[in-house]
């Protein structure tokens, strides 16, 4: 449990980077300071369940990927790809489903 609480920063970071946000992009639109995202991320500050839910969705990531930190890397980025097909719409999911087939066709 202390090992989750010691990388739970560095993940919310990584998290964040990958997405392309800035800390003051993420902390608008959470609702909280910029300083507050900085001191999750590197302060060792936990926070609260409701601001934890904010990061989360803000992110677009599962709670697995915070509570379950030693999940594989290209796990979470199936389970992101995943999350971006579930906020498609029917034709876009037709796209997606060809270019992939195009891509595992090609290998």
């Amino acid at each position: 449990m202390e090992e989750l609480l010691n990388s739970f920063g560095q993940t919310i970071k990584e998290a964040r980077i990958a997405a392309g946000m800035t800390q003051d992009a993420l902390a608008e639109q959470v609702g909280v300071t910029p300083r507050y995202i900085m001191a999750i991320e590197n302060e060792n500050k936990h926070p609260r369940m409701p601001v934890l839910l904010k990061i989360i969705r803000a992110l677009k990531i599962s709670a697995d990927t915070i509570f379950y930190p030693e999940i594989q890397h290209s796990d979470r980025e199936k389970e992101q790809l995943m999350h971006m097909i579930q906020l498609c719409g029917k034709k876009e999911i037709k796209i997606a489903a060809a270019t992939i087939k195009a891509l595992l066709d090609a290998r």
